[in-house]
């Protein structure tokens, strides 16, 4: 007994000493937190202002947890937001402080091909005010040449070069492993172009959806080769992408040579070489390393130049996938959004409201949700326009019919007015190990859906109706919106996406330009000074906290991680690959109700980490019935 009461003394001790080290820590983390304000990195009077894009450009950055953080071993993949990129690019032009913007490319994973064309309207800017752009990187992907386009010089490593792959590609198709497996896939959807479903029923596209995907990846090539060719006019970008080995071959197989040949780039260097060029124009750095030169750091940059958040223009983001509940940024969440609207139209003395939209969709209630904020806040006298980014579509279509204007631009992916949802049942699997099932019933629902056994030809039909009666609901909603009959948005319905050229064509958007645009007309139909009007963006405000632990962990160097060459970048892809097949598998066993997601809008966004929905049975029966889309 003594024996087992020394042992318990000594464990109540090791708990109380690791309570009160748990607890020292904590309060000084709280402590440097409260009295953290971020330095600039190597701060210099003036210098180049870097732009060392290492993650993607977003419209507004997820929520970032803070256990994860702290928890994490490696470098974290960072999201900026396009208007910051845009406000830091705007204020640099103008300040003698920056001698010039460095773009470093390396670790560059995308943001849609409407985010970057803006990123590029605001270098062509900071060199019409007559200074320098330079990029740089080992290799660059479409993403990254689209904006080294838009640079003075750009330079590549002599062991890399230019890939310009296009649009395009292959994606994941189920139905063989479904069929192997015994998995009885019930779909239930309206749309002839609705090919979200395609993957778990079919093993190839169908002719409709290839129909569609082609004209649409046709469409945003041509416009990425537009946007290039006038950003860098002398390059030979045609004849290098349709026969990328004939360029290879006469540079004998140097790829970087290749590229230099075509005209895609100025100069061939590694980044000391690289270095070395740009501190001739920006200063040297006060270390004096080799290869380096002065640095003005970009976060700093733009925060200190992110605009006052207290105008009468009210900005509501919608970005990323619309889910039911409560999330951070990064997430639209329906509870979530509406609750910062009511609280901004309770609050502030918003003139107008501007509805940036970045999403593929998502659930109906939530995009309801969130309309019909947006509904109060025009019931209140507010001016509602509409901006799309990269994509809106679906869902994010839904949250735009309230608009008296809707703004979007010609790559701006758009459109897919179609529902559908997926159920799987298992009573195939279970028969090839030897499983059956039986059981009693007092109506035709009774027990159902019934995973197990499979499902009633009465609830399949009620499932059908059911989808069939949102996508009306969703016609009719945009019909009213549009101006136009039912018949007529049915007839560009059917869940087909549109490029947003086709889509002013067609009527489902009215005119060409971007937030800034969107910004200047609901000023004007408030009847408000453009030159004078000013925005409040109603989001959460960012955790100084976790603003903190950023800092804290964000490594100085993280050249050794970027994805580099050729190779390297296509094992990220694989990855991804192997990501989005486990979500896809998830999605389907653990349904998320009714839905109209965007297949295509996977590969023209910015890449984000996507989660698969682990919701239960019940969740996806309480979705079901509520309309998810």
């Amino acid at each position: 007994m003594a024996f087992v009461k020394a042992a318990w003394r000594i464990l109540v001790a090791i708990k109380d000493g690791l309570v009160l080290l748990l607890m020292l820590l904590f309060f000084g983390l709280l402590y440097a937190a409260l009295s953290w304000s971020p330095k600039p990195a190597r701060a210099v009077s003036s210098g180049a202002l870097l732009l060392k894009l290492d993650g993607t450009i977003v419209e507004q950055p997820a929520e970032i947890d803070p256990f994860a953080l702290l928890s994490s071993s490696g470098p974290q993949s960072h999201e900026y937001r396009l208007s910051d990129i845009v406000a830091a690019l705007d204020a640099a032009k103008d300040d003698r402080k920056v001698k010039a913007v460095v773009l470093n490319l390396d670790g560059f994973m995308g943001g849609g091909q409407v985010a970057l064309s803006r990123v590029g309207k605001a270098l062509d800017a900071v060199k019409a005010a007559k200074k320098p752009v330079f990029a740089y990187a080992t290799l660059y992907s479409d993403e990254g040449y689209q904006l080294a386009a838009h640079a003075s010089e750009s330079w590549v490593n002599p062991l890399g070069g230019v890939a310009i792959m296009g649009r395009g590609g292959s994606g994941l198709y189920y139905k063989g492993l479904i069929d192997k497996l015994g998995i009885n896939t019930h779909v239930y959807r309206v749309g002839t172009y609705k090919s979200f479903v395609e993957p778990f029923t079919r093993s190839e596209q169908s002719p409709e959806a290839r129909q569609a995907n082609q004209a649409l990846a046709d469409a945003l090539w041509q416009q990425w080769q537009d946007d290039v060719t006038k950003a860098r006019p002398g390059a030979k970008l045609a004849a290098y992408a349709r026969n990328p080995v004939e360029a290879a071959t006469a540079a004998g197989g140097n790829l970087a040579k290749a590229a230099l040949t075509a005209g895609l780039v100025d100069r061939l260097g590694d980044e000391a070489a690289f270095g070395e060029r740009v501190a001739k124009v920006a200063g040297e750095p006060a270390d004096e390393r080799a290869g380096d030169f002065a640095t003005i750091d970009l976060q700093s940059y733009m925060k200190a130049h992110r605009p006052a958040n207290d105008g009468q223009i009210g900005i509501l983001t919608v970005a990323g996938d619309i889910v039911d509940g409560e999330a951070g940024p990064g997430s639209a969440a329906g509870d979530t959004i509406s609750a910062l609207l009511y609280k901004a139209l309770a609050e502030k003395d918003l003139k107008a409201l501007v509805v940036r939209v970045d999403s593929p969709g998502g659930s109906v209630m939530a995009s309801e949700k969130i309309r019909t904020a947006i509904l109060q806040a025009k019931a209140k006298g507010l001016p509602i326009v509409v901006s799309m980014g990269n994509v809106a579509a679906s869902g994010g279509y839904w949250v735009s019919t309230p608009a008296n204007v809707i703004f979007a631009e010609p790559d701006t992916i758009t459109g897919s007015i179609g529902v559908f949802g997926i159920l799987p049942s298992f009573e195939g699997t279970l028969a090839k190990m030897g499983i059956t099932t039986d059981g009693v019933r007092t109506t035709p629902l009774s027990g159902q859906p019934d995973l197990a056994g499979g499902t009633t030809p009465e609830f399949d039909r009620i499932m059908q109706m059911g989808v069939e009666d949102i996508y009306g609901r969703f016609v009719g909603l945009v019909a009213k919106s549009r101006g136009k009959s039912p018949a007529q948005i049915d007839a560009v319905a059917q869940g087909r996406v549109w490029d947003g050229g086709t889509a002013r064509q067609i009527g489902l958007v009215d005119r060409f330009g971007g937030l800034d645009e969107a910004v200047a007309e609901a000023a004007k139909l408030a009847r408000i000074d453009p030159k004078t009007a000013r925005a409040y963006r109603i989001e959460k405000e960012p955790d100084k906290f976790v603003e903190f632990l950023q800092s804290m962990t964000q490594r100085e160097d993280e050249d050794a991680d970027a994805p580099r060459d050729m190779l390297s970048r296509q094992a990220i892809v694989q990855r991804r690959w192997a990501m989005q097949a486990i979500t896809d598998v998830r999605a389907m066993i653990g349904g998320a109700g009714v839905r109209a997601d965007c297949l295509e809008c996977r590969s023209y966004g910015a890449p984000r980490p996507g989660a698969a929905d682990e919701r239960g049975l019940m969740a996806f029966l309480s979705g079901f019935w509520r309309g998810e889309f």
